[in-house]
Formats: structure tokens, C-alpha cells, sequence
């Protein structure tokens, strides 16, 4: 190649700083964009329009945009995007980047922002937008000019990426159609720490001396189940799953007690309790009241931030949790497991099965949420994707539900309602040939209903089952149990049939356990999204903690 041709191909190319934005978040690999329309963002949305390599998602409502963008973080790891209009466009997103905040995913909110000249002023929807956003971002700055777009949105990737958090970016509006040169920058390669070996010596010697161990999991060792089925077996421990983690170990494995705390096997405390040495991988929620007081706790994380995260610690260790816990299964070869623990271990596993199993027999009309769940689990493969609500329904899903490494998504530390359906809907766009189903309440539904037409509009064929007993049942009870007045729990709510099918969705009202199967059964055979409106009795959860 000549000296003139080799120049040529180096002339830095002049493009928006739009045009520049999708550039650069194409090199990450992003896909979508969710968002909802505004004249700040203008330049962005043509910029988006003259290209196909990155989809514009449009939905009803900002929140919604942020949630989904902190679903697709928590479906594929990789970094989820949303846009919206200053001011108002903004204050709408918080809820779902709240979200992605504190269960620790990568989100890029990119926001417009009043014209340059009027920056400062009393321009219509000004506000100082890092100031608003403080709390739920490590890192946020406006653009002021096209040629800073580049080093400020890598900057904001690479924040995200690297501390699994949120990130954003205003831009005024003028901005994003002027003109740069500024190559975009070729992505950073994440390095992985490598393991203390002093930390690796020092658990592997806790774990050795341990009695009654027990191994707490979080929702980021999904793919190492199988390691973790086999340190389980070697360790001779019981295998507890944090709240949400749900789906990781299948049911029918002998080690596995379930869930901890108030959405999972309430005979699992007292024999949690009484741990000498609680190895904890990937975990981020340790519930207060359900733990061991005197036990040696270990915690493996893939990233040195996640330590020390409000749990115990006296041996942290960092790196690939993968390499990390197959060390710790060869340094027990020749350890002696303890029969007694092991045989209170499968007392309580076998004791909770028989009670779970009678619970998801309750009968009669309105339905009871166990028996809603089991309906649900017989007629679920292990490939589904089930996204959750916040609320009762999570809870009673989380109790009774009985999972065979099906994909569980739900909002784990923000806990807002109102999640479910964008999960789900975030989910069949990542993994289109995947069954994705939605557990939500009424009250949750009733939060984003616009968003049945978000469905349609893409045509995304998702199953939502609504537990429909017209109250915000937890609140309620919560209320009643702390002696007081339950005002503003009761709901008017629409005809869901009607609305769902006038949103283009296929809807039916279930009069029995056995129609839910048979619908779910036959929900495949329907080209549109399917509704399924279930009227539940309105029963007390069991194991309501007094918060």
C-alpha cells in the first residue's frame, strides 16, 4: 500500500456527534437503545433513524426504557442503554436506573439537555442534571462539545463495565448534531484479578475444619451451577440461594434447601443458624434475623468493590468465581464430611418438600397463590425465562415454586413494582427463542399497562400471568400485623381481558387450576402476546418479616 493510500484511510472521517455515539456503542457491542422521545434528543433519534446496527426501542414511559435497560444488563452482562428527553424524560428514568444501581448491572442513560447558550438558565425543563442523578451513578457529566463526545462516552462505558453500575451522560441538544472528527475508541479489555493465594489457603483451611458448613449463592454464579452442585457434594454442605437467586440450583438436588429469609423455605433458619462456616459466592443480601452469629464467613467475588458489601466477612477472596471454586473443591480431596449434618441437611429438605408439596395443593376459588405457582412450574421447561413483580406474587413464586434451572429476572435489592412486564419484555428481545414468562400482581401491572403495546408494537410473544385479588396485598397485611389502619391498599382495577385485548394481546379470564395449565400449556400455539388474568384469594404470606 502506498504512503497516500495508507494517509487516505487514516483521514479521520467527519460525522454528528450522534452519528459518533452510535459509532462507539456499536465497537461495545450494544444492540438496543429504550427510550421515549424528545425535541433534546432530536439530532440522537435521526442519527439512529439513518442506521441499522443499533434498535431504537420506543416505549410508553422513561421508566419503563430505564428498566429494561437494566434488564438486558442483568440477561446478557453487557452494557444496556437508554435515552430520554431533559428534565421530565430524566426524573422518569430514575426508577429503573435505581434499579440497575443497586443490583449492580452496566446502564448508560444518554439524555439531552437544554441548548448550549441557555445552559444555566431558566430554560423550559433546566435542571442541573448531575445533581439530580447523583445518587444512583458513579459517574456523570454534560458534553459541551461534539469533540469530547468520544472520551466522555468511553469514559461512561468503561465506568459502567468495570464497577457493574450506572453511568450518564447529558448532552445538549445542539450538540448532538454538531460535526467531529474524533475517531472513536477501540473497547477496553476487561482484566480479571487473580485469586490471593494466601485467601485460597486460608478459606481452603476454614473449609476443612468445617462441621456444618453451608454455601449461600447469589445470581451471578448462573453458570457455574455445576461447580457448586460438586463442592456441595465434596464439602458435605447444604446450598442456600439469596433472594431472587432462585433457578440456579435445580429443586431436586439432595443439597439444596432453597431460599433464605421471607420469600423462601421457612424451615431453613434455624438449621442455617446453626453453620460453623458459610461459604458465600457471588452473594449480595444477607437478611438479618435468618444467620449464623458465631460462623466464619467466606465470600468470593469477581470484583474487589463487591467485598464487604453489608455482609460478614473473615476471608474475602476475589477473581473468576469459576477458577476460584474449583480450587476450593481440590483442597477438600480427602475431607471428612460430617453424616450428622448431612442428615439434618436432607431432615430439613425432605420435611419442607412434603409441606411445599401440600401447599401447592390448596384448593378452591379465587385461586390460592400456591396452587398457582404449581400450575405454573408443571407447565414450565428449564429453558424459561420467568420474570417477577414485586409483591406478594414474587413471594409465594419464591416459596412454592420449585425450579429446574429456569431463568428467574427480578428486581432484588430496589425491589420496585412495575418490574416484571418490561423485564419480560427486554427478555424476548435478547433471546427471542427462549419461552418468557411474566409473574406480576395487579397493583404492578397497573403501573405499565401502556406497555402491553410495547409488546405488539415489536411483536414479542411473552406470556404475563396477572395474580389478580384487587389489593396491594403485602402492604396490607404488613399494615394489619403492625397494627394499623390498611388505608390505600384497595385497587380499581380495569377488565383486563378487554384492556389486554384491545392493546392487540390474546386474553383470557382462568375459572380453574386446571384451565391455567391448559392455557399455559397452549400459550405457544398463539401468534400474539398472551394475558392470563387469574382471580387469587386474598390469603396472608406466611413468613412476613416485621419491615
Amino acid at each position: 500500500m502506498s504512503t497516500t493510500e495508507n494517509s487516505i484511510r487514516k483521514r479521520p472521517v467527519s460525522r454528528t456527534a450522534a452519528e459518533a455515539i452510535l459509532e462507539q456503542l456499536d465497537l461495545y457491542g450494544v444492540k438496543r437503545i429504550y427510550g421515549v422521545i424528545g425535541d433534546a434528543i432530536f439530532g440522537l433519534m435521526d442519527a439512529i433513524a439513518k442506521q441499522t446496527k443499533i434498535q431504537f426501542i420506543a416505549v410508553k414511559h422513561e421508566s419503563v426504557a430505564a428498566m429494561m435497560a437494566s434488564a438486558e444488563a442483568k440477561c446478557t452482562g453487557a452494557l444496556g442503554v437508554c435515552a430520554a428527553q431533559m428534565g421530565p424524560g430524566l426524573a422518569n428514568l430514575i426508577n429503573g436506573l435505581g434499579d440497575a444501581y443497586l443490583d449492580g448491572v452496566p446502564v448508560l442513560a444518554i439524555t439531552g439537555q437544554a441548548p448550549l447558550k441557555k445552559i444555566g438558565t431558566s430554560y423550559k425543563q433546566y435542571i442541573n442534571q448531575q445533581e439530580l442523578v447523583q445518587a444512583i451513578t458513579k459517574y456523570s457529566q454534560i458534553v459541551v462539545h461534539p469533540d469530547a463526545v468520544i472520551d466522555s462516552l468511553t469514559k461512561a462505558i468503561h465506568t459502567s463495565l468495570t464497577m457493574d453500575t450506572v453511568s450518564q451522560l447529558s448532552i445538549p441538544a445542539d450538540v448532538f448534531t454538531m460535526q467531529t472528527i474524533v475517531p472513536s475508541n477501540e473497547p477496553i479489555t476487561l482484566t480479571e484479578m487473580i485469586p490471593s493465594m494466601e485467601r485460597l489457603q486460608q478459606a481452603q483451611q476454614f473449609m476443612r475444619s468445617a462441621k456444618c458448613p453451608m454455601i449461600l449463592v447469589g445470581n451471578s454464579v448462573r453458570p457455574m451451577d455445576s461447580k457448586i452442585q460438586l463442592l456441595a457434594e465434596r464439602w458435605g454442605s447444604g446450598i442456600v440461594t439469596g433472594y431472587g437467586a432462585i433457578g440456579i440450583i435445580p429443586d431436586h438436588n439432595p443439597f439444596n434447601l432453597g431460599g433464605l429469609g421471607e420469600g423462601g423455605n421457612p424451615l431453613l433458619t434455624n438449621l442455617f443458624r446453626q453453620a460453623d462456616v458459610v461459604l458465600s459466592i457471588g452473594a449480595s443480601w444477607w437478611p438479618e434475623g435468618h444467620t449464623p452469629t458465631n460462623a466464619r464467613i467466606i465470600t468470593v467475588q469477581d470484583k474487589q468493590m463487591e467485598l464487604g458489601n453489608g455482609m460478614p466477612m473473615d476471608c474475602g477472596i476475589v477473581g473468576n468465581i469459576a477458577e476460584i471454586i474449583s480450587q476450593l473443591i481440590s483442597g477438600l480431596e480427602s475431607h471428612d464430611m460430617n453424616q450428622n449434618w448431612i442428615g439434618q441437611i436432607r431432615l430439613c429438605k425432605q420435611t419442607w418438600s412434603i409441606q411445599n408439596e401440600r401447599e401447592g395443593n390448596e384448593s378452591g376459588y379465587p385461586l390460592h397463590p400456591s396452587s398457582i405457582v404449581r400450575a405454573i412450574e408443571r407447565c414450565t421447561s428449564p429453558n424459561t425465562i420467568i420474570t417477577l413483580d414485586e409483591g406478594d406474587s414474587t413471594l409465594w413464586f419464591m416459596r412454592n415454586f420449585r425450579a429446574q434451572c429456569e431463568y428467574v429476572l427480578l428486581s432484588s435489592h430496589w425491589r420496585t413494582m412495575g418490574f416484571g412486564l418490561p423485564a419480560a419484555l427486554t427478555a424476548k428481545l435478547c433471546m427471542p427463542n427462549k419461552h418468557v414468562v411474566c409473574i406480576t400482581g395487579d397493583g404492578g401491572l397497573a403501573m405499565v399497562l401502556a406497555d402491553l403495546l410495547t409488546a405488539v408494537r415489536y411483536q414479542l410473544q411473552i406470556t404475563v400471568i396477572v395474580l389478580n385479588n384487587g389489593t396491594l396485598q403485602m402492604e396490607q397485611n404488613k399494615m394489619v400485623l403492625k397494627g394499623l389502619i390498611p388505608e390505600g391498599t384497595e385497587l380499581t382495577n380495569p377488565d383486563y381481558i378487554k384492556l389486554a385485548e384491545a392493546c392487540g394481546w390474546d386474553a383470557y379470564k382462568i375459572q380453574s387450576k386446571d384451565e391455567l395449565e391448559k392455557r399455559l400449556k397452549t400459550r405457544q400455539v398463539s401468534q400474539k402476546p398472551v394475558l392470563l388474568d387469574v382471580p387469587t384469594a386474598q390469603v396472608e404470606y406466611p413468613n412476613y418479616q416485621n419491615s
